[in-house]
């Protein structure tokens, strides 16, 4: 509750401190995070999702624009373009890639109505894929959360890859050694509901549930991610029907 109610602060900060220094990429990184995650753990209302994960995506993009400039203007170029531009990002800027990334994705999951929106996930695909390309285990695996939601956004009958999904989200659990408890989370949240699989959504839920949270550098998520998995579970008979 202390962070629910604190991050705001931190989100005026990092604002006033880009105002001055628009063009650092450090500063456009950690806006690019605070925004998105902010928005995308503690906002329920849509139209402000809307707001703050445009200003997040704005901030990831501008900052790999600032190391690469090959990548500025990544939202509108033809995607042949788009794609030498990628190729082209070295291991030394993995970190800008991965947020804007991750960015662009948590916009792309608050307009999940928006099939404009939903177009781009093709980008935000190949950015992650680029990240695992250059650095396999970055972040423990968070890339493949990303690429794991992407996957699952829409049914297999509309174009989505659900048992690609399942295969990024298994991924991540692998990589982060079980402990990144947000990963089993997504993986009965997105993947186990869209194929209406119950008993791998309520084993998944009760796993996490009973998994020790307290670890350094995770905690705050894996509390986030208990609550969320036992939103979960008391929703399962609503949700899967007897």
């Amino acid at each position: 509750e202390v962070v629910r109610q604190g991050a705001p602060a931190y989100l005026i900060m990092v604002d006033g401190l880009i105002l001055d220094q628009p063009d650092d990429p450090a500063l456009l990184s950690a806006g690019a995070a605070l925004y998105s995650t902010y928005a995308g753990t503690f906002v329920d209302d849509p139209e402000r999702q809307t707001t703050l994960t445009e200003t997040g995506r704005d901030y990831g993009l501008r900052a790999l624009c600032a190391v690469e400039r090959s990548t500025c203007g990544a939202a509108a170029m033809p995607y042949d373009r788009f794609e030498a531009a990628l190729a082209g990002v070295r291991a030394t800027h993995v970190g800008e890639l991965y947020g804007a990334a991750a960015a662009w994705a948590t916009w792309i999951q608050a307009r999940r109505s928006d099939w404009s929106a939903i177009a781009d996930k093709a980008r935000v695909e190949a950015m992650m894929l680029r990240v695992v390309e250059i650095e396999p285990n970055h972040g423990d695996g968070s890339p493949y959360l990303y690429l794991g939601v992407l996957a699952t956004l829409i049914p297999e009958a509309l174009g989505g890859r659900p048992e690609d999904g399942r295969r990024h989200f298994e991924r991540a659990i692998e990589l982060s050694g079980g402990e990144d408890l947000m990963a089993k989370v997504l993986l009965a949240r997105e993947y186990a509901r869209l194929v209406f699989d119950r008993p791998l959504h309520d084993r998944l839920c009760r796993e996490v549930l009973e998994a020790q949270p307290r670890v350094r550098g995770r905690t705050l998520a894996n509390v986030l991610a208990q609550r969320e998995a036992q939103r979960l579970l008391d929703d399962s008979e609503g949700y899967f029907g007897e």
